[in-house]
């Protein structure tokens, strides 16, 4: 089997590097399947761009919804092996992987039957609504897969093991790509299936993912034994201590997308080129989050390892130093899009009016990716140390702070569209800050779990 890779004796940064980098590997595929759905979807039209936006914040509720196994996965496993004590770590993992598929079928039933209803709620236009529903109901199809792909990963990452679910999700997401031009605009034998052949693509890359995973576990590439997951009898105590620790950033994460479903209304008062546009921006804006994203895995793993061998100190600046790296990275991107936002937004549309409005929200947003990182990060620290409630508390309220501010600066104030683009910059200041000083207490080291 596997050597669990403990992180809590050697230097930071570069334990830092070597937890993020596979992980960041990953994400920089994901960043790069999204603009592509998105660049071939465009060649479609406005209309299905704008669909894939609206299904877009349908996707962010699931994913919302897999942190509550996620986030308490990563602290209880990664307790566990800075305790060396495997055996608790493979008990929790079972469960987990139990938790993950279960809510995964009630999604798949729900989503499947509501698909219709939510886009109607969301106030696609109905040719929108048309082209939206049969990739939704196939992206719900695969949803067990997602949940249970992403508590396999959650378990490989919490023992310092970052790269073999990179070489998953990274396996999954280059067929992605592979099959979407295929499946969208047809090849030989395949006819063009448009939006719902992106959505099929999604899926099998999914499936295969699921399959990679299997195959990594029996190649032991864990230091414990999953193998006999299915076989494992539910413990209702363990499933409620995960859901304890991962619900509030879960909760803090449904805010988030809740205040969307409504934002994306407002969105669509200004028309499909602004829905279009919103979903450029937010493709664009997913390169800084993605690469947040691993590094807020590797100061979740470092916190929750060192908090479990009894080094809070330790903990501490490892947290610290990941906010020192991500603040950097951030601050390029920012330039990047302030500076030729014009040439980013071409990439993905030759429409006039999305392209307006795409660049406005890249220099307006542009101003805000560096409080972004230090929030995500920040989030993962806290997690790690399994004290979620402090990045819940500031996260959900200044998300929910976004729709009337957003009400207030694009209607009240006149400022159009780019007042929604103001409300989610002027917010992600906030939640920053805050949590900053909130994290510098100290509090979270005295956190038992």
């Amino acid at each position: 089997m596997a050597k669990v890779q403990t992180i809590t004796e050697g230097p930071i940064v570069s334990t830092i590097f070597r937890l993020a980098w596979p992980v960041v590997a990953s994400m920089f595929l994901e960043f790069a399947l999204s603009i592509t759905d998105y660049f071939w979807v465009g060649y479609l039209g406005t209309p299905e761009q704008d669909a894939i936006t609206t299904s877009m914040v349908v996707s962010w509720t699931v994913f919302a919804t897999i942190s509550i196994v996620i986030t308490g996965l990563t602290a209880l496993v990664s307790r566990a092996i800075g305790a060396e004590d495997t055996n608790e770590a493979a008990f929790i993992s079972k469960q987990g992987i139990q938790l993950g598929i279960g809510i995964g079928i009630i999604f798949t039933t729900l989503g499947f039957t509501l698909t219709p209803s939510i886009l109607t709620f969301m106030k696609a236009a109905p040719n929108v609504i048309a082209i939206g529903v049969p990739y939704l109901r196939i992206y719900f199809l695969a949803m067990a897969f997602f949940f249970v792909n992403d508590a396999l990963g959650a378990i490989f990452r919490a023992t310092g093991n970052t790269k073999s679910p990179t070489i998953a999700f990274a396996a999954g997401t280059v067929i992605n790509i592979i099959l979407d031009p295929i499946l969208i605009f047809g090849w030989g034998v395949i006819p063009p299936m448009g939006v719902t052949g992106a959505a099929i693509a999604t899926s099998f890359s999914v499936v295969a993912c699921f399959v990679i995973f299997i195959i990594l576990l029996y190649k032991n590439q864990l230091e414990f034994s999953l193998r006999d997951w299915y076989r494992q009898k539910t413990d209702f105590t363990m499933i409620r201590k995960i859901i304890k620790i991962g619900m509030p950033i879960s909760m803090q994460n449904l805010i988030f997308v809740f205040i969307y479903w409504f934002l994306i209304q407002l969105v669509h008062y200004y028309g499909d080129a602004a829905g279009a546009a919103m979903g450029v921006g937010h493709r664009m804006e997913s390169l800084s989050f993605l690469v947040a994203v691993a590094f807020s895995v590797a100061a979740s793993t470092l916190v929750g390892q060192n908090l479990g061998a009894n080094k809070p100190e330790r903990a501490a600046r490892c947290a610290w130093w990941t906010v020192r790296i991500i603040v950097i990275e951030t601050f390029i991107v920012s330039v990047v899009f302030v500076t030729i936002p014009e040439l980013i937004a071409g990439i993905f549309s030759s429409d006039p009016a999305t392209l307006e409005i795409a660049v406005d929200y890249l220099i307006i947003l542009g101003l805000s990716q560096i409080f972004m990182g230090i929030e995500i990060v920040l989030e993962g620290a806290f997690s790690g140390a399994g004290n979620t409630i402090p990045p819940m508390v500031v996260s959900g309220t200044w998300s929910i702070m976004r729709l009337p501010l957003a009400y207030l600066f694009s209607i009240t104030l006149d400022w159009g569209v780019n007042g929604i683009w103001w409300s989610l910059t002027i917010t992600s200041f906030f939640k920053a800050i805050i949590l900053l000083l909130w994290f510098r207490r100290g509090n979270w080291k005295k956190k038992k779990l």
